[in-house]
């Protein structure tokens, strides 16, 4: 920084901080109109590709046999443990473990299926939701005509 009179300019890539307008996204000149159009089309893109994922579940199974009771034991144990102490460092060790077996034990056994759609339809997601994403990126590299650094 080199400070002259009362105001200090930068000297480098960087600009001063009165030199910013609204439309400099992330501190660069690339364009808000860019960015707003850019999160509009990655929402609507992620929104209808994520409406044609159906997500269902099934029995928590393990040798042939359901497991779920098996994976509550350590939790009720820790339960009890703190019920008992809630100083317990091995109740709130085994709550937590127990808790992060059903976590678990939930995520594992989810069954995730893209339903039946239409090509274009799968494009269209396909193409708002990347572009948009591409837009987001553009919007945040200067732009190149009002910014002096831009070819540096």
């Amino acid at each position: 920084m080199i400070a002259t009179g009362r105001h200090a300019h930068r000297s480098g890539n960087l600009e001063s901080m009165t030199d910013r307008r609204l439309s400099d996204v992330g501190g660069t000149s690339g364009g808000l109109g860019s960015f707003i159009i850019g999160v509009v089309m990655s929402c609507v893109g992620g929104y209808l590709l994520t409406n044609h994922v159906l997500v269902t579940s099934s029995y928590w199974m393990f040798n042939g046999s359901s497991a779920f009771g098996i994976s509550l034991i350590p939790f009720l144990f820790g339960v009890a443990l703190l019920f008992w102490n809630g100083r317990s460092i091995a109740g709130w060790v085994l709550t937590i473990a127990g808790v992060l077996f059903i976590f678990a034990g939930i995520i594992m056994n989810l069954h995730i299926y893209f339903q039946p759609t239409s090509l274009f339809n799968t494009l269209v997601m396909l193409v708002l939701l990347v572009g948009g994403l591409g837009l987001i990126a553009r919007s945040m590299r200067a732009s190149g005509v009002n910014d002096k650094n831009a070819g540096s």
